[in-house]
């Protein structure tokens, strides 16, 4: 397909789509004369893995060229590879190799899980449970005996459905889950939280209207008709 087809197929702005060729995420297409190039569903997807990185998790052009030169180039070792697309990710926290990180290592033996100063979350965990003991909530044992093995339950069948035969596919997989997922775990915590709440404390859904209100209301056309006609 042409470039005005990639325009058309994706809804991106053709200026929006040059730039992402110039920055190096968007391959460049193959070329068919001096001034034109063919591009084709590998482009498509392309561009839609880029506006998720961009417009939804909210990476810089910078960080979403880094995440996708470790999908177009994986590491030898997947689990490195993963670990440094998810340095990448919001909230952005570089971990130190030597460091420890006391509250994370805690939590993680508790769990029963690998703890490795060497990946983002962990440092990223640590700052998070550093901030709800400060505001005086912090995470303690009844909480995290709740939470852990839900979690647990999540990410195995997160890693279940990884396509290890393709590393490229599985990179892809494993960071855009991430991201992109999150916020809906997110929201659906929240969700759950009013839920629960409303059931509990017999608060009642909010009334929908009825039908026959909506069939009788009137179009502005139908209302200015004069009778008779």
């Amino acid at each position: 397909m042409r470039i005005s087809e990639l325009v058309e197929r994706t809804g991106v702005p053709l200026a929006t789509i040059k730039y992402y060729l110039r920055e190096g995420l968007l391959p460049a297409g193959e070329a068919t004369a001096a001034t034109r190039a063919e591009y084709g569903e590998a482009h498509v997807r392309r561009i839609a893995v880029i506006r998720a990185l961009t417009e939804t998790v909210g990476l810089s052009v910078q960080k979403a060229r880094e995440v996708l030169r470790l999908i177009d180039q994986p590491r030898d070792s997947l689990f490195d590879t993963f670990g440094q697309a998810i340095e990448a990710l919001p909230p952005e926290v570089t971990p130190e190799a030597t460091a420890d990180y006391p509250r994370a290592r805690a939590v993680l033996e508790k769990l029963g899980q690998l703890y490795d100063p060497r990946f983002a979350a962990v440092a990223q965990l640590e700052r998070a449970l550093a901030a709800a003991e400060a505001a005086g909530i912090p995470l303690d044992d009844a909480r995290l005996a709740v939470y852990g093995p839900h979690i647990r339950a999540i990410a195995e069948f997160d890693i279940s459905r990884m396509p290890l035969d393709d590393a490229t596919a599985a990179v892809e997989y494993a960071v855009l889950g991430t991201a992109l997922h999150e916020p809906v775990l997110v929201a659906l915590r929240r969700l759950a939280h009013q839920d629960v709440a409303a059931r509990r404390y017999g608060v009642a859904p909010p009334a929908t209207p009825p039908a026959s209100r909506k069939s009788a209301r009137k179009s502005p056309r139908a209302r200015s008709r004069p009778k008779g006609s």
